[in-house]
């Protein structure tokens, strides 16, 4: 009984020292954007590369970097680099950007010019884009 208690005892100690820890327990704050947040006249874009045979790391290597300089562009509001599981070498993009004008904007800065110039040693068929409308967002 005597053990039960200090189990008890210890618990609410422990119960009380955490909520004043609570925040570090909750959820990360999102620093994303929200849905709510993206304007109509967002300009999405699904992209894919398949690397050569054989290229699948130097295409990773060369590609993986553009992820932070693009998501620090001003007008970039979602940048994903995603990799097939199935098919390694498989790359796909996508993209969400304020506007049209901010994607073309996007494909002309220095790193994404570098990155296409790669593309003929390291890519079958250059970049397959698909331009795409978000739904549903606000108008």
């Amino acid at each position: 009984m005597r053990l039960l208690s200090a189990n008890r005892l210890l618990l609410v100690m422990l119960l009380s020292a955490g909520a004043s820890a609570a925040p570090a327990l909750a959820a990360p704050e999102s620093t994303g954007v929200h849905y709510a947040q993206i304007p109509g006249e967002a300009y999405a874009v699904v992209a894919r590369v398949q690397a050569k045979p054989g290229k699948e790391k130097a295409l990773r290597e060369v590609t993986l970097p553009l992820i932070a300089k693009v998501r620090a562009e001003p007008n970039n509001l979602v940048y994903f680099l995603q990799e097939d599981r199935e098919k390694p070498g498989h790359f796909i993009f996508y993209e969400i950007f304020a506007s049209q004008a901010d994607f073309e904007a996007h494909n002309a800065t220095p790193h994404v010019q570098a990155w296409f110039a790669r593309l003929p040693e390291l890519a079958e068929g250059g970049v397959q884009v698909t331009r795409m409308e978000i739904l549903g967002s606000r108008r």
